[in-house]
């Protein structure tokens, strides 16, 4: 097939999950003889201007268009249409629509009739960052993903249910996927922070309020403990939360802010950390808990259905915004080594198997085609 991708800010990147997902799955489509161009937003890389620089016309067989765009809520809406529009006349068998920012195109596409698959990451239109027009273009492009694309792939049973409630329209339940990985020792972690294998706690994704690492640093800085607080992630384009943060953890000298990082510095982190912890109050499926858990660590989340639907009983639930009982959990991960021993040795074998990049282009592809299928029913028969 030849495959449109539209939604993601750009690859290779390591902007968030949607980004992650584009980049695997077009690296693995492409290795199964498919086509695939993906439309790249131009402007500024949310974690820094020495990434600006980047520019890709092919990665790994992927052709890359580069959309230009502005600043601002109109950022999103103008990079939809050029992309969309060119991507008319480039004769795809399919467009691949991701997040409902971009999914507001998919009647312009259809209007030629090109088979259009929407991909559903989360309800963006509740994200804390967005409000007024962003919100309700959100929404629209939320519906037309739902009732105008060919399919509506969903990354939750909790979203599956939200918009068969909201909309009348049955979508399709795909996945994130998840690499096994190769754990390192704490050299660069070290050099650069100070940081010992399992003498930190790790929160690591984007820094936005949606996270709820507010929460996070209130319980933190009541708990007992010699052991650090290290939250990692650029701060995107919300830089008054991150700094909110900063001023709310400035008198305990046990919370490290370590920006945005990359490569073998993310793999030391996960490897070493004593906890790995997802204080959110909304997700799609958080690409962070995977890693995390494909690393061996003992994770504490929120008990939003997006990571309870993950994690089951292999991991530690706290209720959503009770920063009381969050306090409580940390403080009995801290006291109870052994407990934590027994969620590590549980994490890995469970989310490997279950999330796989290779299942999830599988279905995918199978959805492209034509085929209606659930990602269950691929891990089923795999």
């Amino acid at each position: 097939m030849k495959i449109g991708i539209i939604g993601h800010k750009r690859i290779p990147s390591n902007e968030g999950g949607i980004e992650k997902g584009v980049e695997q799955h077009a690296i693995r489509m492409i290795s199964r003889g498919h086509k695939v161009t993906a439309y790249n937003r131009g402007g500024h890389n949310v974690f820094g201007k020495e990434y600006d620089d980047r520019k890709f016309k092919n990665y790994k067989g992927i052709k890359i268009v580069t959309v230009p765009t502005v600043k601002g809520s109109a950022c999103v809406p103008i990079y939809s249409f050029l992309a969309t529009f060119h991507a008319i006349f480039s004769r795809y068998d399919v467009i691949s629509y991701r997040a409902s920012g971009s999914c507001a195109m998919i009647p312009l596409a259809k209007l030629f009739g090109i088979r259009c698959v929407a991909s559903l990451h989360g309800i963006d239109s509740q994200r804390d960052k967005w409000g007024g027009f962003a919100s309700r273009y959100l929404r629209f492009g939320e519906k037309m993903a739902a009732t105008k694309a060919d399919v509506c792939l969903v990354l939750s049973k909790n979203m599956k249910r939200y918009i068969k409630d909201t909309y009348g329209v049955e979508s399709v339940l795909f996945a994130n996927g998840v690499d096994a990985p190769t754990l390192l020792p704490p050299v660069k972690i070290k050099k650069r922070f100070g940081l010992e294998k399992d003498n930190y706690l790790l929160s690591l994704g984007r820094v936005v309020p949606e996270k709820g690492l507010h929460y996070l640093i209130e319980a933190f800085l009541q708990c007992k403990t010699n052991k650090q607080l290290i939250i990692a992630g650029g701060s995107e384009a919300n830089s008054d939360y991150y700094k909110h943060l900063v001023e709310q953890a400035e008198n305990d000298d046990r919370i490290k802010f370590v920006g945005f990082v990359t490569g073998d510095m993310i793999a030391e982190l996960y490897s070493n950390a004593y906890a790995f912890i997802l204080p959110s109050n909304l997700e799609g499926m958080a690409n962070a808990l995977l890693e995390a858990m494909s690393y061996g660590n003992c994770c504490l989340v929120s008990d939003i259905p997006e990571n309870t639907e993950v994690v089951k009983d292999k991991a530690i639930i706290f209720e959503k915004g009770n920063i009381m009982q969050l306090k409580e959990k940390m403080q009995e991960i801290l006291d109870n080594n052994e407990m934590v021993s027994l969620f590590k040795k549980q994490a890995a074998p469970y989310i490997l198997d279950k999330y796989n990049w290779d299942k999830v282009v599988t279905q995918i592809l199978e959805v492209y085609a034509g085929n209606i299928i659930e990602y269950e029913d691929i891990e089923a028969s795999s």
